[in-house]
């Protein structure tokens, strides 16, 4: 599995980021969250992906970028819990939740554990399509 994280795997539309908040799911892992919601017209196999870390929690601007440095590495290492499982696309929103910045061995157990919590919820979603 390539583990990369690529331009045509960031997620940069503002029409898809509003409805990702309108219309998306979530999934809580402390100190993480992730918003999905599935693409219907993708003709790429490959989900777009957004991190944010919150201006409220973390005043200089330092320690957002050194989280959200974090946070793409973790999904980077992870990507393939969710890419090898579901078969469609999605477009994921990871938020950082927490009000101190933690360690990156700490961060990666808990994206591990939010995209696996995240591949057990879509599962069953996608294999009613297949029934159907």
């Amino acid at each position: 599995m390539e583990e990369s994280f690529g331009k045509k795997e960031k997620l940069k539309s503002k029409v898809i980021i509003d409805r990702l908040f309108a219309e998306g799911k979530s999934v809580k892992k402390y100190p993480l969250r992730l918003v999905y919601l599935p693409l219907e017209k993708s003709s790429e196999k490959k989900n777009k992906v957004a991190v944010s870390v919150p201006k409220r929690s973390f005043k200089r601007a330092v320690d957002r970028i050194k989280l959200k440095r974090l946070m793409r590495e973790v999904y980077r290492k992870n990507k393939y819990l969710v890419s090898n499982n579901l078969a469609g696309s999605y477009a994921l929103m990871l938020i950082y939740t927490g009000r101190e910045i933690t360690g990156y061995s700490e961060l990666l157990r808990d994206g591990e554990e939010l995209l696996k919590r995240f591949v057990q919820q879509e599962k069953p979603k996608e294999h009613e399509k297949d029934i159907l």
